[in-house]
Order: C-alpha cells, then sequence, then structure tokens
C-alpha cells in the first residue's frame, strides 16, 4: 500500500467539502435554495420543514471556512489514520 500524505488529503477534502458550501451559498444568494429544498423534501415523500433565511454575505464565509477546517481535520485524521493501520 502506498503511503497517504495526511497534509494533502486534508487540504483536498477540506478545499472540497468548503467548495460544496460556497456553492449553496451562490444557490442561497441567487434565490434558488428554497425551490431545491423543497424539491428534495418532496423527492423524498417528506414535508419540507426549514426556511431558507436571506443571503448574508459574513454568514456564507462562516460557513466556508468552517465546513473547510472541518473538511481539512478529516481528511487529515483520515490520511493519519490509512497510513497507520496499512503501512504495518
Amino acid at each position: 500500500m502506498k503511503a497517504i500524505n495526511p497534509f494533502k488529503a486534508g487540504l483536498a477534502l477540506g478545499a472540497l467539502v468548503a467548495a460544496m458550501h460556497a456553492m449553496w451559498a451562490l444557490v442561497i444568494a441567487l434565490g434558488w435554495a428554497q425551490s431545491i429544498l423543497d424539491f428534495i423534501f418532496w423527492m423524498h415523500f417528506l414535508r419540507p420543514v426549514f426556511f431558507i433565511m436571506p443571503f448574508d454575505i459574513v454568514t456564507a464565509l462562516i460557513l466556508v471556512a468552517v465546513t473547510g477546517v472541518a473538511g481539512f481535520i478529516m481528511g487529515l485524521l483520515f490520511g493519519m489514520f490509512w497510513n497507520r493501520l496499512h503501512l504495518n
């Protein structure tokens, strides 16, 4: 098994998670989020109980930053565990 660089795994997962949430913030800013959320709930035979709040740039930046850091930590831990379990 080849070793995984935990730092690079963290960067990759952190960037992916941050990008996904940046796209979600863009969908909110464009005013499409409530329709998408309603459709997803409908498709799963659920009645929507959540309402999208108005877009706020500070909230969006916090969302992207927090999820990016969380993704980095998860990727870092995954790389460390992978190396520990597969290289012995």
